[in-house]
């Protein structure tokens, strides 16, 4: 690594790590600002408050934020050196504006990695402890907001490609439920139905109970029926799988996902999409960070008139650009008919063309 990676390289990560600390301190004392009577009701020491709170609410924060962090590292440092005509000087000494640009290639490529761990395992754990303190302790109405209410009505759901299940109701507190009933099918014809007054989880087993049961096995020429007072099930759903719970794959890991992704796909879930969008950006949003990185430093290694202020405001520009075009896929994809894979990734292709574009425009 030569004198001048090195001398790029810390300027990018001490500027980034400088600027991710700034704004977290601001973004936590705006929190504490808005929560200090709901911290005073939990009765919670400031310990208590940290680990519980702050541990979850931070790193959530943080990866939200963390491309947008280090656009802005990127274009202030470049935008400084080119305002002291530093790049011209580097440039000038014969180096290409391609060997220019690759301590920030290599910086970025760092900062995507570190990402890329973060939101397949530190942030789903984080939006968990997240999660449960705003609902035990700040917002009473998070859970109904949620759609994360005990008591679930009329679920009707897939157990594999033969098999449903329907369940009039479900207490997600007491994991019991009524009106349990289970139907498989083959060559488009009933062969098994199943019917319990009740149900309940054995958390010993980890079986299903289920009560009052009446089995009947069909065939084409008679039916055989049984009656169990109680009877021990092993099916391929859980309770946790019972809470319709839209923002639960927000607090699973990646591996914890795509067993979940897989098991929904089987049943044939309405979620599928919103699951797949949210594990294709998992790998596109730390992507994006090297992408950033790069039309940041084209866009601020020009000496112009206005220095940083102008880098910065145009930096901010092309961010609220990227967020709203994020958005706009995710809602097509989870409402429409964009398929999850583009929707993730289309923000990545359209803003790499435009990195690739301003790289072939740049003077060198």
């Amino acid at each position: 690594m030569k004198k001048l990676d090195r001398y790029i390289l810390s300027k990018y990560i001490t500027t980034f790590f400088f600027c991710l600390l700034l704004l977290t301190t601001i973004v936590v004392v705006v929190d504490i600002s808005e929560k200090t009577d709901d911290f005073v009701k939990s009765q919670l020491s400031v310990s208590d408050i940290i680990v519980q709170h702050y541990f979850g609410f931070i790193p959530r924060i943080d990866a939200m934020l963390f491309p947008l962090f280090v656009f802005l590292s990127v274009i202030f440092f470049t935008s400084k050196m080119a305002g002291r005509s530093e790049i011209v000087a580097i440039l000038s000494s014969g180096i290409s504006f391609k060997r220019f640009l690759r301590p920030y290639l290599i910086g970025g490529l760092f900062l995507s990695l570190i990402l890329w761990l973060g939101y397949q395992y530190v942030v789903p754990s984080a939006n968990r402890k997240w999660a449960e303190f705003e609902k035990k302790y700040i917002d009473v109405n998070f859970g109904p907001s949620l759609q994360n209410t005990s008591y679930k009505q009329n679920l009707y759901f897939r157990i594999d490609p033969q098999t449903y299940a329907g369940i009039k109701g479900y207490d997600t507190i007491s994991k019991t439920g009524s009106n349990f009933t289970l139907q498989r099918f083959k060559a488009n014809k009933l062969i098994y139905n199943l019917r319990a007054t009740s149900f309940q989880w054995d958390s010993a087993h980890k079986k299903w109970i289920l009560n009052n049961v009446l089995e009947r096995k069909l065939n084409p020429i008679n039916e055989t029926v049984h009656f169990y007072p109680n009877k021990s099930e092993s099916y391929n759903f859980k309770p946790v799988d019972l809470r319709k719970d839209d923002y639960l794959k927000d607090q699973m890991t990646t591996p914890d996902l795509d067993a979940f992704i897989a098991l929904e796909r089987m049943r044939g879930s309405e979620m599928l999409s919103t699951l797949l969008v949210e594990r294709y950006n998992r790998d596109a949003i730390p992507v994006s960070v090297l992408i950033l990185t790069i039309i940041g430093a084209v866009l601020a290694s020009r000496k112009v008139r206005g220095g940083s202020g102008f880098h910065l405001a145009l930096g901010i520009l092309i961010s609220v650009l990227y967020v709203l075009f994020s958005r706009f896929s995710i809602v097509f994809a989870t409402k429409g008919d964009l398929t999850p894979w583009l929707a993730a990734w289309l923000p990545n292709i359209l803003f790499g063309g435009l990195a690739f574009y301003l790289y072939k425009k740049a003077p060198k």
